[in-house]
């Protein structure tokens, strides 16, 4: 059984951290409407669905992916980068301690979960606003027991590494060359954002389906023609606080 652990939209969604974008007003019953949607096409492709209560006082916490990333021995408790997120881990380790043992990131190190890309035994890190080189070193000492080589990863212009690529099976990662390095993932198969769609490289494999947004056709085009298939969601509301696909979730193998 896949479970995806996911959290309720805070109420003061609208006081989210904003890095990268400009701030619009969010229609947080919108939003709530998008997440419930996102969650319906996870439950639809055979995940266990495990929704936290939403918290009150932490407006970014719907994306609980910056809490913690996940290995087959271990889950990995983050140390956000933004101090109005640290508290957000509080509510992850008991729902995440019943699945794996935990490791936890610790001061001066900081990384958020979208920053990380795990491939096989080697994790990137991007080296955003958000995630810093201490918590590459510490990361490599803590997993190196498992096998794991953790990497740093150097990117521009969006918030995390995440944004910039992901993977879409094994072999293949979905890529903005312009945010981020292709080098640094030699031996993968590469599929490039459309031009114009350069938040497009964001996507959420789930089985034998790409949880994907409605807001990248010309990309989904793409991901279509190398035999992919796409499960649409629409989180515009929630990409105007920076979110996206991989964002809402939490899943555990």
């Amino acid at each position: 059984m896949t479970v995806a652990i996911t959290r309720k939209v805070s109420p003061r969604f609208n006081e989210c951290e904003i890095t990268h974008i400009e701030r619009t007003p969010i229609d947080v019953h919108v939003a709530n409407t998008q997440h419930e949607g996102y969650i319906n096409a996870l439950a639809k492709l055979g995940c266990q669905v495990i929704e936290l209560d939403a918290e009150p006082n932490l407006p970014d916490s719907v994306f609980v992916e910056d809490t913690a990333f996940i290995l087959p021995e271990v889950a990995v408790i983050t140390r956000p980068g933004a101090d109005s997120r640290k508290p957000e881990i509080d509510t992850i380790i008991p729902a995440l301690s019943s699945h794996r043992p935990l490791v936890h990131v610790s001061e001066p190190a900081t990384v958020d979960g979208g920053d990380v890309l795990v491939l096989g035994k080697n994790i990137y890190i991007g080296m955003s606003t958000r995630s810093n080189p201490e918590a590459v070193a510490q990361l490599n000492s803590a997993l190196d027991n498992y096998g794991y080589k953790v990497h740093g990863v150097e990117m521009t212009d969006c918030l995390h590494l995440k944004t910039a690529v992901t993977r879409v099976n094994d072999n293949t990662l979905l890529i903005n060359k312009n945010w981020v390095d292709p080098s640094y993932f030699p031996g993968f198969n590469l599929i490039e954002v459309d031009a114009s769609e350069p938040f497009a490289a964001n996507c959420l494999p789930i089985h034998d389906s790409i949880i994907y947004p409605t807001t990248f056709p010309q990309t989904q085009k793409h991901l279509e023609s190398k035999g992919f298939k796409v499960v649409n969601v629409d989180l515009s509301e929630l990409a105007k606080a920076e979110g996206a696909v991989t964002c809402c979730s939490l899943i555990v193998e």
